[in-house]
């Protein structure tokens, strides 16, 4: 019986694990270009999907941060933080009630903090308090987002 628990722990924790991973293998992570190709498809789009959109945005610009700061560019991963805090405010006031796909944006959103909390704990102690404003701001979006998802 101890076997049986430990065995169900040990296929709960691989497959938690599997879910946490941003891109898999097949995928190419976001670079530069898309996340252009992105902002300039969120101008473009109509008001009800800019909210998922800009939450992909975010997410998108997430990941490329994290690969610019293990790549060891401080600078651009810093700079590329900043931006997610403009945009995250971006969502934040562009978020209404009839917006579609809301509960998408406020899954990526949940998943894109849990990105940044992971970046929180491998950065160093002069990048951390960016990283912190960075997750402060993304979850104060996702939980707006989030009551938005109950309210309906």
């Amino acid at each position: 019986m101890r076997c049986k628990s430990s065995c169900m722990v040990l296929v709960l924790l691989v497959g938690l694990s599997a879910q946490a991973r941003a891109y898999s293998p097949n995928e190419r992570p976001p670079d530069q270009a898309t996340i252009a190709a992105l902002e300039a498809r969120i101008q473009d789009a109509p008001p009800r999907e800019q909210c998922f959109l800009y939450a992909e945005l975010i997410h998108q610009m997430t990941e490329f941060s994290i690969s610019q700061y293990t790549a060891g560019h401080f600078e651009d991963a810093a700079a590329m933080l900043t931006r997610i805090r403009q945009i995250a405010q971006k969502l934040h006031l562009s978020m209404n009630d009839n917006d579609k796909r809301l509960k998408n944006a406020e899954i990526l959103l949940r998943h894109t903090a849990f990105r940044l909390n992971e970046m929180l704990h491998a950065s160093s102690y002069e990048d951390r308090p960016l990283v912190e404003q960075t997750l402060a701001q993304v979850n104060q979006v996702d939980s707006e987002a989030m009551m938005q998802v109950f309210r309906k």
